[in-house]
């Protein structure tokens, strides 16, 4: 496939997990990939070897180095949000710089990225923000400021999407449920739990995010925008 020749497409957090996911497919369907990665050197150097995207390293937290990074890239005809972060436990417990980090990776970055490729962005551009379904539901303890972040980036995708609709811009969210990475793998000891919620129970493959990504950013999704694109197994059935 190469349904994406002469794209851009520029993934922010794409070392890893889903965001390398994101690079192979988009890759693979011919798009001119670059993407941003802050700590992972190593896992950087072999995806953009592997698939030939270039990576820059930039921390979605630094919102003025975030904006010019999303600057020197334009235009791109791709945005695609994958960088996140995730605070659980007893909120009694955390500092409130941990909290504030959390808003600034989950929050204020998808919007001044958005924001700012979108100043360039082509008509028929696409925005795709990785979301989670539990910015819909929260069904245990300790995620209460995870799940604020989320529900924030839903209010932000509906707004954005009536923004830069007359361009034919669409701005979409694809929420996740687990997720085999990393952070989250299939083996690990909340498995049993999380798919305990599930109609169909098992972790989601990164793969599958991808894919879905792929279609939200192809000329058939064009009425697409605005929308929470959940993929969860039925997590929030």
């Amino acid at each position: 496939m190469a349904q994406f020749t002469d794209h851009k497409a520029l993934i922010l957090g794409g070392s890893r997990g889903i965001g390398a996911a994101l690079v192979r497919r988009f890759a693979a369907d011919g798009a001119q990939v670059v993407f941003t990665y802050a700590g992972s050197n190593e896992a950087a150097a072999t995806l953009a070897a592997e698939t030939g995207a270039k990576a820059v390293r930039v921390d979605s937290a630094d919102r003025d180095a975030l904006i010019a990074a999303v600057a020197a890239e334009g235009p791109i005809d791709i945005l695609l949000v994958n960088a996140g972060t995730a605070v659980l436990g007893d909120p009694l417990t955390f500092e409130p710089d941990a909290i504030d980090h959390m808003i600034d990776v989950n929050v204020r970055a998808p919007y001044f990225a958005s924001v700012e490729a979108a100043r360039a962005m082509p008509e028929g551009g696409r925005i795709l923000i990785i979301g989670s379904t539990n910015g819909d539901r929260i069904p245990f303890a300790g995620g209460a400021g995870y799940a604020m972040t989320k529900s924030a980036m839903q209010g932000m995708v509906r707004g954005l999407a009536r923004d830069f609709g007359p361009r034919g811009i669409t701005v979409n969210s694809i929420q996740p449920g687990p997720v085999d990475t990393d952070m989250n793998p299939a083996s690990g000891p909340m498995a049993d739990l999380m798919h305990s919620f599930m109609a169909i129970g098992r972790h989601i493959h990164a793969d599958e995010i991808a894919d879905y990504a792929a279609y939200l950013a192809s000329p058939a999704a064009a009425m697409i925008t605005g929308s929470m694109q959940t993929i969860d197994g039925g997590f929030g059935a």
